[in-house]
């Protein structure tokens, strides 16, 4: 009864958002690798980014070597209005996120920036991303303490000097405040569901040019969170 139920939300999220019009995916960027390197002591740490909807962020950053879980989820707003439906509806102050948990002696968050700007989300849109059009849909970097807050500075300072965009770039850093997990059918979405018209536009070719580009930091295997 639950993957019936699981499916059926799945299949009627295909006329909701994360479900824009039919226009071609933007192109991966080759982000330089950061000059401030993430001096990380040892053990699990965790990380939130914000890129448009959360299906591909969870998506390319579940096949990323180190990641050890990928929850999508919401921040920026209150608990109380930390639902899908009010949340795509434009009128929390929360963003669709991210919450990813690693180990910097595999993946350093320097280098999980680097993965975020070159495929996941394109820094130069404000409110929105690819089809995908609200403030819910924002790009934004959320610090969890005070060495990711210097290295996203730092770095969002040496992507604005390479100018490899013509626009600029509009991507916050934004303080944390709490990550709410979204509703179940929305976690390992990419995985359970390959063939969905917006996956397949819009996020697989995110992880294709992952696993073109980085190819020291890809996992072919998809890594489901075990919350």
């Amino acid at each position: 009864m639950r993957r019936i139920a699981v499916l059926v939300a799945a299949t009627s999220l295909g006329l909701s958002a994360c479900a824009g019009p039919a226009i071609a995916a933007e192109e991966p960027v080759n982000a330089p690798a950061a000059t401030r390197v993430a001096k990380e002591a040892k053990g699990l740490k965790t990380a939130v980014f914000a890129g448009g909807c959360f299906w591909g962020v969870e998506g390319v950053f579940s096949h990323v070597k180190g990641v050890t879980s990928a929850v999508s989820g919401y921040h920026g707003g209150t608990k109380a209005s930390a639902s899908y439906d009010l949340v795509s509806s434009g009128i929390t102050d929360h963003a669709e996120a991210v919450k990813i948990t690693y180990d910097p002696a595999i993946v350093r968050y320097d280098q999980l920036l680097r993965v975020f700007f070159s495929v996941v989300a394109d820094p130069t849109l404000k409110n929105r991303q690819g089809p995908d059009v609200g403030a819910h849909y924002r790009s934004a970097i959320v610090p969890m303490n005070a060495e990711q807050a210097a290295v996203a500075k730092a770095y969002l300072a040496q992507l604005g000097k390479a100018k490899l965009w013509d626009k600029p770039i509009v991507t916050g850093i934004e303080s944390y405040k709490a990550f709410y997990a979204a509703e179940g059918y929305h976690q390992d979405f990419m995985a359970n569901n390959p063939r969905h018209g917006y996956i397949r536009r819009w996020d697989a070719p995110k992880v294709e040019a992952l696993k073109t580009m980085y190819p020291n930091l890809y996992r072919a295997s998809f890594l489901r969170d075990a919350g």
